[in-house]
């Protein structure tokens, strides 16, 4: 029989090799390899075991799926034994094509299972004395524990989350390359958190884990609500579990040895922008053998009873950098420069200097456009400040790049750069929910060409975890009407099922803390907007789910969400006396045709075509 080329491009969870993840049948997924014109794969064999050497020799000794006579490739549901926590399994798949002939294992791969009991965390949730207000931003809190380990590390994993966002590092290296982790959720149903391989970053003795927490979504802007929606202070909870060859296990969590203290980040916040004092720098801060006997005791809360689950939306990840198309325009004093990267971006800039004098501060300030005068147009913006500032340490080189915000932005302007800048002074740092490309259009016409274009860049920016309205003003809100127009065009583009897995479970919960079925116009539900979404908003909880089904095969995720759907259609129901839909007598009717152009749709009309 003729040897096909091995399946590739294997899968678990839509996944590469997945760390951390808590599905009790994870589905696997390959590609079939075989170019002959109406190739279909007949049947398929999956083998599965606890070492990469038993499948060497084709020894599974958690689970052989035995020859199946399918043609499927995707969703196929491991079938060994019950999974445990920690568990890493290896699996290799092989198929056959219609005439039974067999192809070649593919190569090896594997997942493995994040805590899948609440009871197997001993962690507490910690953070620090500083707190702010309703408008006041406060600096973020850095937090540093140092341990021993006596033994030899064999393998590490630390599991963290935090309510706001947080950057770890371990013995002086960032952990991860996660940014503004572990994104936006419903702070009041669940949090999802990350796990990270660190063995490499340990060793026998003494070792120290910091990490720097900002206020994110928890309690910083959201919208124009008002600061501290959810909480009045970031937290911290992880869990650093190191194995040593004896099988024994070193255990540090977030807990009462932990230290607080203040660092550079003077403010930081998604909507306003960041302070950073470079002269507040605490070199050595994450590094054994720090003095930390002046920074304070941390604060211990209780545990707001809330879930922690495996985080199933791709992370928010650097993605590319985009530099200057033209010098900077400078202004007549020379105080401003105003950089052009060329296209509309969402992220944050990397600023370079060299030989600057210490305690001079550089504002960065951000604009999708210019006015006619050539000056930054920020009336867009509306209360959303998007300005960072930079005080420099000076010396012979600095560099900074924000941590804990981002902008929407073409253009930026820095004022008050001192000296000469450098050719690289500037540099736009393109970050996203690291959705994969799968998808591309192109024609003979380059203004249809420059279309596409535009629309995958609007996706980037507004895939920040949640399918965002806009990435610039004090908004940047998870509109439900947004998501379900765009929904079917962001699976063209990029491999999106995981990412609106993830949101579609926001929505679910934000239904959950309503009680009556109701979906809300955004998700997560925010105070200033807290009411049902209406005609073609609220929708999205069937529609969403069903696209996805629709362009992933993705049963699972009808099924997750079918007791969400069902409670929404029950509202409906209850609401639309003889089926009709938001008529005048509703105190709310919907949205209507938004944004229409000298046109007018009966919002009745609107509402009876979705609800059929």
């Amino acid at each position: 029989m003729q040897t096909l080329s091995a399946p590739s491009r294997l899968r678990c969870e839509y996944f590469s090799n997945p760390l951390g993840i808590d599905p009790p049948r994870p589905r696997l997924s390959w590609v079939v390899n075989d170019p002959r014109r109406g190739a279909v794969q007949g049947a398929y064999q999956i083998l599965a075991a606890s070492t990469p050497e038993a499948l060497h020799r084709d020894h599974a000794d958690l689970w052989d799926s035995g020859r199946v006579l399918s043609d499927q490739s995707i969703h196929v549901e491991y079938g060994g034994p019950e999974l445990r926590s920690r568990q890493r399994v290896f699996w290799k798949v092989r198929t056959f094509d219609r005439e039974g002939a067999a192809s070649d294992w593919s190569d090896i791969a594997w997942w493995e299972m994040g805590l899948l009991a609440r009871n197997e965390w001993q962690a507490m949730w910690i953070g620090s004395p500083i707190v702010g207000g309703p408008y006041t931003i406060p600096p973020c809190p850095y937090l540093r524990r140092e341990f021993v380990i006596e033994k030899p590390v064999a393998g590490a994993r630390l599991y963290v989350t935090a309510l706001g966002t947080y950057e770890c590092e371990l013995n002086g290296q960032r952990v991860g390359d996660y940014r503004l982790a572990p994104g936006r959720t419903e702070y009041r149903k669940r949090v999802p958190y990350h796990t990270f391989d660190v063995s490499l970053q340990l060793r026998q003795g003494r070792n120290c884990l910091g990490a720097i927490l900002g206020d994110g979504w928890y309690c910083g802007h959201i919208h124009s609500d008002p600061r501290q929606i959810y909480g009045d202070r970031p937290r911290l909870f992880l869990q650093l579990e190191v194995r040593h060859p004896d099988a024994s296990m070193t255990l540090i969590t977030s807990d009462r040895q932990w230290r607080a203290g203040e660092g550079p980040i003077r403010s930081s916040d998604m909507l306003m922008g960041e302070d950073y004092d470079a002269r507040m720098e605490i070199p050595g801060w994450s590094n054994p053998g720090y003095d930390d006997a002046k920074w304070s005791e941390v604060l211990t809360f209780d545990d707001p009873g809330i879930e922690l689950v495996a985080h199933r939306a791709p992370p928010i990840r650097k993605q590319q950098e985009l530099r200057p198309v033209a010098e900077p325009v400078i202004s007549a004093n020379r105080r401003r420069r105003i950089y052009d990267l060329g296209q509309n971006m969402v992220g944050v800039v990397r600023l370079k200097l060299r030989n600057a004098p210490p305690g001079k501060t550089i504002d960065l300030r951000y604009a999708e456009m210019l006015d006619k005068d050539g000056k930054l147009y920020t009336a867009a913006l509306r209360g959303a400040r998007a300005t960072d500032h930079y005080t420099t340490r000076g010396g012979e080189q600095e560099v900074y790049e924000p941590r804990f915000t981002f902008h929407g932005f073409r253009y930026v302007e820095v004022r008050d750069l001192p000296g000469e800048p450098l050719d690289d002074a500037v540099t736009g740092i393109v970050f996203h929910s690291d959705t994969t490309p799968t998808g591309e259009f192109e024609c003979s016409d380059p203004l249809v060409n420059r279309l596409q274009q535009n629309i995958v860049w609007s996706q980037k920016g507004n895939f920040l975890d949640i399918p965002t309205d806009c990435p610039q003003r004090d908004e940047r809100l998870g509109w439900t009407g947004d998501a379900q127009v765009f929904i079917r065009t962001a699976a063209f583009n990029m491999d999106v099922a995981n990412f609106f897995d993830k949101w579609l479970q926001d929505m679910a919960d934000t239904q959950e803390l309503a009680g009556d079925g109701r979906i809300h116009s955004v998700i997560p539900g925010v105070t200033s907007i807290y009411n049902e979404g209406g005609p073609a908003w609220a929708d999205a909880a069937v529609i969403c789910p069903w696209t996805i089904y629709r362009c992933y095969g993705d049963r699972r995720i009808l099924a997750r969400r079918w007791e969400m759907m069902d409670r929404f259609m029950e509202f409906l129901a209850r609401t639309c006396p003889g089926h009709v839909r938001a008529d005048e007598s509703c105190k709310w009717r919907g949205y209507g045709d938004w944004l229409s152009d000298n046109a007018y749709t009966p919002q009745d009309l609107i509402g009876i075509a979705f609800y059929a």
